[in-house]
């Protein structure tokens, strides 16, 4: 069954509390498949115990997150909604509202239909099973996707752990989420793999164009809403300026099916740069450091109050460091 999402900002925490009540009533159904779901999630538990043992070879200390299965305890599911106040972007500040909503079923068991108007404010939302908490079990769902985003998960989420990195959100994710997918390629090199490892590498060097082409459209983007003294107009032009950076659209396009572009534009492109920033910067440090352990210790020595200008200073020194070690 379809949950609408209509509200006002002062009232979003109202709805968000009849969003978890709508998941936990799908969750009163649910039930654990059998025959090959239970075969997946066994064969899964394995691997994921193997890629966190692997992960601590890299100084990535695991963590509790996906060490259990739905066989061993509920499905703990989490609705987040990004907020951005309409016209402005997240470049030096974090994104303006940031919402996370649990509901105790499968994600594919409750269907957001779509956020129909939420007053000054874009939104943007999406669901999932995977998260930074103990709470998240692996799903059959999750057994079911392709080994390489298995790997990049579980290492994703295990840099997420306060032992690992504890800083600000919208820096830690930028950080993190490069670091999880150079990781799952040398976990595939050390596998062996060749197959896998390949995969692994066109990901990052997908993710790496996408990280170049989204700072490259925000640049613009934060021009456009300089200049353009209507925010809806403003809207248009940035929207018709994503064929400029392919890579990027598609992405944008396939996150956003089913939600109403417009709408989601400023919190889209602000949740965006909390992920991809720093991704192609990153790539580049992993290139020039002795090895990948190498980097994410030094990365670990960022300030715990750190803020994007002093994590694009932290990155040209380590950059320039780097340099000097290999002259």
């Amino acid at each position: 069954m379809p949950v609408s999402l209509l509200f006002g900002v002062r009232r979003c925490l109202r709805a968000a509390a009849l969003i978890a009540i709508s998941g936990f009533s799908a969750a009163s159904c649910a039930t654990l498949e059998s025959g090959n779901g239970a075969t997946d999630l066994r064969e899964n538990t394995g691997l994921i115990e193997e890629v966190k043992a692997f992960g601590k070879t890299l100084g990535i200390e695991p963590t509790e997150a996906l060490s259990r299965t739905a066989r061993d305890e509920a499905v703990l599911s989490m609705l987040w909604l990004w907020m951005q106040r309409e016209g402005t972007l997240a470049l030096a500040a974090p994104v303006d509202v940031r919402l996370a909503i649990g509901y105790g079923a499968d994600r594919e068991r409750v269907r957001i239909e779509q956020v129909y108007r939420v007053d000054h404010y874009s939104v943007y939302y999406r669901q999932g099973n995977e998260f930074a908490d103990a709470r998240s079990v692996a799903t059959v769902g999750f057994a079911e996707e392709p080994i390489v985003r298995r790997v990049k998960v579980v290492l994703h989420e295990d840099l997420h752990g306060d032992v690992n990195f504890k800083i600000p959100w919208e820096i830690e994710e930028a950080i993190v989420t490069p670091l999880g997918s150079l990781a799952a390629v040398e976990y595939f090199r050390w596998k062996g793999d060749e197959k896998n490892l390949q995969y692994a590498l066109a990901s990052v060097s997908e993710e790496r164009q996408v990280s170049r082409e989204l700072n490259a459209l925000v640049a613009r983007a934060e021009k456009v809403f300089a200049l353009e003294g209507n925010v809806e107009a403003a809207k248009q032009i940035i929207l018709s300026l994503l064929p400029d950076y392919p890579a990027y659209q598609k992405q944008f396009e396939r996150q956003v099916r089913g939600q109403y572009a417009p709408t989601a534009l400023e919190a889209k492109l602000s949740h965006d740069l909390a992920y991809y920033r720093y991704f192609n910067s990153v790539a580049d440090l992993a290139e020039k450091a002795a090895s990948l352990k190498t980097l994410i210790e030094d990365l670990k020595g960022l300030p715990r109050e750190v803020t994007p200008a002093i994590a694009d200073e932290f990155l040209q020194n380590l950059s320039a460091k780097y340099g000097a070690n290999s002259r």
